[in-house]
C-alpha cells in the first residue's frame, strides 16, 4: 500500500536508514573481529608449532588429551622427514596426510581448517584449527559489542518519533490556518515561525492568491460590464419589437424587421466577442502548437473576403512569408480575425485593407503580422485606451462592441506577443503590428 503520511514517511527513511547503519555496522565489526580472531589464532598456531618443533620428544605415545574433548580445538600431526605419521592429537578429525610450511587454509569434508605447517631436522610438524571455531568466537565478539546499540533502537526511535513529529509542527499549524479561513478570504498567508523549507510553499500559496484575487477582480469587473453592455441592445430590441407591434403598414413593418434584425445582429455579435474575451482569461494553459502564421493568415483573409465585398473593400495578403510560430492556433485565428473585422467595419467603403506576414531582419528572428486600412484611424491620445473593453472612440457611428482590440491585446499576452499602433497608408487609417517569437 503507498503510504501517503509525510510522518510515516519520514519514520520509514530514519528508522530504516539507523536499522541498515546498523546492520553495516554489524558486518564490520563481525569482519574486524574475524580479523583480530584470526591474527591471534594464527599467533598461536605459529607459536606452538614451533615449541613442538624444537623440543626432542618421542611421539610414540598415546595423546595426552582425550580426543573427544570438545574444548580442544587444535589437531597436531607429526610426520617424519620420510613421510610417516608418528603422531596425531585427534585420529578422528579430517586433515590431509600432507602439510604445506607456513600458513595455509584446507578444504575438507567437514569444513575449512586453519593450518601452520614447520620443519625441523627430524620431522615435520603441523598444527590445525577448525574455521568455525574463528568464525564463532567473531560473531560472539560482534554481538557483545552491538548489544547495547540493539537495546538503544527502541530509545532511538522514540526520539525520532518526537523529533518528527515537532518538526512537522509548522506545517500541522499552516494546515489549520487554511482550513480556518473563510471562502472569500484571500489575504495572504504569514510565514512568520516557519522553518526555511517551508516558506517557499506559503510564498507560492500567496503568488497563487494574488493571480486569484485578480481573475476575480477581472471577473467581477467583466461581469459588470457586460450587465450594462447588454442592458442597451436588449432595450433597443424590447421597444424594436414593440414598433413591430404597432406597425400599421406593410412598409412600416418591413422597416420595423430591418431594424430588429440589424438589433438582433448586433446583440449577437456583443454575445460573441464577450465569449471570446471570456475565453483569454486566466485558464488552464493550453498546449501549445507549432503552425505557420502566414498559412493561417490566408485563412482568415478568405473568410473574411464576402464581408469585405458588401462594403466595396479591397482586401488581401500584400505579403506571406513563411513563417513559424508556436501557440494555440485557434487564439490567434481569432486574434487576426479581430483585427480583420475591425479594420473592415471601420473603413470607409470603396477602401482598402492589406494584411501581410514577414520575417524580421534582426536576431532573434520575429514574426511579424500587420493589418493596414485607409480608414479613419485612431488619434494618438486614444490608442492607449482602446485596449479596454467596451471602449469606444467618441463619435464612433459604426456598429461594435468595443472588444475587438481587448480581446486581441488579450491573446497577444498570452503568446508573448506585443502589439502596436500606428499611422495607416499615406498617413491616414491604422496600421497595427502584432510581433510574435518565431519559432
Amino acid at each position: 500500500m503507498r503510504v501517503s503520511s509525510l510522518r510515516a514517511r519520514l519514520l520509514a527513511w530514519l528508522l530504516g536508514g539507523v536499522v541498515l547503519v546498523g546492520v553495516l555496522g554489524g558486518l564490520v565489526v563481525y569482519r574486524n573481529a574475524l580479523a583480530e580472531a584470526s591474527a591471534f589464532f594464527d599467533y598461536h598456531l605459529k607459536e606452538t608449532a614451533l615449541i613442538l618443533r624444537d623440543q626432542p620428544v618421542d611421539y610414540h605415545w598415546p595423546p595426552p588429551i582425550p580426543s573427544n574433548n570438545a574444548a580442544y580445538d587444535f589437531v597436531v600431526q607429526v610426520w617424519t622427514l620420510d613421510g610417516e605419521l608418528i603422531y596425531m592429537s585427534r585420529p578422528h578429525a579430517v586433515l590431509p596426510t600432507f602439510t604445506t610450511i607456513g600458513f595455509s587454509t584446507v578444504n575438507t569434508s567437514s569444513g575449512q581448517w586453519r593450518v601452520y605447517g614447520t620443519e625441523s631436522l627430524t620431522k615435520v610438524v603441523q598444527i590445525a584449527q577448525p574455521m568455525s571455531v574463528r568464525r564463532q568466537q567473531a560473531a560472539q565478539l560482534a554481538l557483545r559489542t552491538l548489544a547495547p546499540f540493539a537495546l538503544l533502537v527502541p530509545v532511538l526511535g522514540l526520539i525520532v518519533w518526537l523529533a518528527v513529529g515537532h518538526a512537522l509542527q509548522p506545517l500541522q499549524r499552516l494546515a489549520r490556518a487554511v482550513k480556518a479561513r473563510r471562502l472569500n478570504a484571500l489575504e495572504p498567508l504569514s510565514d512568520e515561525r516557519l522553518p526555511d523549507e517551508v516558506r517557499p510553499l506559503v510564498g507560492s500559496l500567496n503568488d497563487l492568491l494574488v493571480r486569484l484575487t485578480g481573475a476575480l477582480d477581472r471577473e467581477r469587473a467583466f461581469m459588470a460590464d457586460a450587465a450594462h453592455e447588454l442592458r442597451t441592445p436588449l432595450t433597443a430590441l424590447h421597444l424594436q419589437l414593440g414598433a413591430l407591434t404597432r406597425a400599421g403598414s406593410e412598409s412600416e413593418r418591413t422597416e420595423a424587421m430591418g431594424k430588429l434584425s440589424e438589433g438582433v445582429q448586433r446583440a449577437i455579435r456583443l454575445v460573441e466577442q464577450m465569449l471570446a474575451l471570456a475565453r483569454q482569461q486566466p485558464r488552464a494553459e493550453p498546449v501549445p502548437t507549432r503552425f505557420a502564421l502566414d498559412e493561417l493568415g490566408r485563412e482568415v483573409v478568405a473568410e473574411l473576403v464576402p464581408l469585405a465585398d458588401a462594403r466595396r473593400i479591397d482586401l488581401g495578403m500584400s505579403e506571406a512569408q513563411p513563417v513559424m510560430v508556436r501557440g494555440e492556433r485557434d487564439a490567434v485565428a481569432t486574434l487576426i480575425r479581430n483585427l480583420v473585422d475591425n479594420a473592415v467595419r471601420y473603413t470607409r467603403e470603396g477602401g482598402r485593407v492589406d494584411v501581410s506576414v514577414e520575417r524580421s531582419a534582426g536576431t532573434p528572428v520575429r514574426a511579424l503580422l500587420r493589418v493596414v486600412d485607409n480608414g479613419p484611424g485612431i488619434p494618438r491620445q486614444e490608442r492607449e485606451r482602446v485596449f479596454d473593453r467596451f471602449y469606444r472612440k467618441p463619435g464612433t457611428r459604426s456598429p461594435g462592441s468595443g472588444l475587438g482590440l481587448a480581446i486581441v491585446k488579450a491573446i497577444a499576452t498570452a503568446h508573448g506577443a506585443s502589439v502596436e499602433l500606428g499611422e495607416g497608408v499615406d498617413g491616414q487609417g491604422l496600421a497595427v503590428t502584432i510581433t510574435f517569437p518565431a519559432d
